[in-house]
């Protein structure tokens, strides 16, 4: 007799009626499948969070997931979700590239944001050849030439874009600051500068290129003074600087190894016009650091928490992401990770309207419009302008002074300085 009855017990009639249900649950589920597909896209987010840049890494971190949630909160790219992972790499290359390849492999990346300098110049061939565009936190000038025209140029950087002036063009208005300074003071004779930091290559960024333009401006520029990214006893280092009675000193490092810095030079008093790289200064390093702290330089890209500007409320919604009372006063670093990502979003938008969001459409749309705030962030981002030819985005550097009087923290703008777009500095 024949067996209508296959291996699951099934008789043929029902067994027809299982496997039809079956296909059409399977076609269903890729259809949900795909239809997820289509309505969200994947964005990687690197982050220090506990190692050596981590003082400044976590509230910069801080800026972007708040940034990414709220705009998921709000309607996504037009409808299309950002999902996202942060990994904390720990300053870590090897973490770094290898997160990188994880999310490219298994996640189908779309953008990155990511965070230091090494692992950003490390990544550069990566981005360019998966046409996966990376917004850093690292502003290394290394990164702003995208055709590779100028010969100082190590390593095109197609698909590299960062918020901000780079670590050179800050450093350039921070002596183009300093010979004012100089000639103001009824200062005689040629000005001396230094260089101070890790032999690293955040430090090291913008070292070459700042002493050229300072030389350029009639500085005499002495041997830089190396000092560990760690907190340390930097006496030593201070009583060298005092000996060489340099007038101007560029701080190349941040948080912990700053405070050190400033408390280790009073300590031995030496007399020295600090300047700082836009990592460097904040009011958390200020209150650290304490009554060392005298008219201390450095550079902002935004405005401070507590500044009435129309974009604030924008920030300060942003932030109700992780502080639903509002009761945190972030750092100046935090709005930037926002900035940051709004430029990303803003980008993604025009690629979604023009062919998808792809990577290769998002860098095209980041060239679409001249001196573009994000919405809503007005007064907040300062206007940016990126080309195919010249990833300098921002050419303009706020420079504040920061003091700390009797436990009070205050800081002042002194000075708004728009630099050139030299040929000649283009990726350097």
């Amino acid at each position: 007799m024949y067996n209508h009855t296959n291996n699951n017990g099934l008789n043929k009639v029902k067994y027809l009626k299982w496997a039809l249900g079956s296909s059409l649950a399977c076609l269903a589920t890729t259809a949900s499948g795909l239809a997820h597909a289509e309505e969200a896209i994947f964005v990687g987010h690197l982050a220090d969070m506990s190692g050596p840049t981590a003082f400044v890494g976590k509230p910069y971190a801080d800026g972007v997931r708040d940034s990414l949630a709220y705009i998921n909160a709000h309607g996504g790219i037009d409808g299309t979700k950002l999902e996202y992972e942060t990994i904390d790499y720990g300053y870590k290359v090897p973490q770094a590239i290898a997160s990188y390849k994880k999310w490219q492999s298994r996640k189908n990346m779309v953008a990155m944001q990511g965070w230091g300098t090494a692992d950003t110049e490390a990544l550069i061939s990566f981005a360019a050849k998966d046409k996966t565009p990376i917004f850093s936190a690292s502003y290394s000038g290394h990164l702003t030439d995208p055709q590779g025209k100028n010969p100082n140029t190590k390593k095109p950087a197609p698909y590299n874009f960062f918020y901000g002036a780079s670590y050179s063009d800050s450093c350039r208005g921070l002596v183009q600051w300093a010979a004012d300074d100089w000639k103001t003071k009824g200062g005689e004779g040629k000005p001396k500068f230094t260089h101070i930091g890790a032999n690293h290559p955040f430090p090291n960024a913008p070292k070459a290129a700042c002493a050229e333009y300072a030389a350029e401006l009639g500085f005499d520029v002495l041997p830089s003074v190396v000092i560990s990214m760690k907190p340390g006893d930097f006496k030593a280092q201070c009583l060298s600087l005092k000996s060489s009675k340099t007038n101007y000193g560029y701080i190349g490092n941040l948080g912990g190894s700053v405070q050190s810095l400033i408390k280790s030079c009073n300590t031995v008093g030496t007399d020295i016009q600090f300047m700082s790289n836009i990592w460097g200064g904040d009011k958390l390093v200020f209150k650290a650091a304490g009554e060392g702290v005298k008219n201390y330089i450095f550079p902002t890209m935004t405005p401070f928490w507590t500044d009435d500007v129309p974009g604030m409320k924008l920030v300060r919604e942003i932030s109700k992401m992780s502080d639903s009372e509002g009761n945190k006063e972030r750092l100046h670093h935090y709005i930037r990770g926002v900035c940051s990502v709004y430029f990303m979003k803003e980008s993604m938008e025009w690629a979604k309207a023009n062919g998808g969001v792809t990577g290769e459409n998002v860098k095209k749309g980041m060239y679409v419009r001249n001196n573009w705030v994000p919405k809503g962030l007005e007064g907040v981002c300062l206007a940016a302008t990126w080309t195919p030819e010249d990833h300098r985005g921002v050419n303009q550097v706020n420079i504040y002074k920061g003091n700390f009087n009797g436990g009070d923290v205050r800081v002042d703008k002194v000075d708004q300085i728009t630099l050139e777009r030299r040929v000649d500095w283009l990726g350097y």
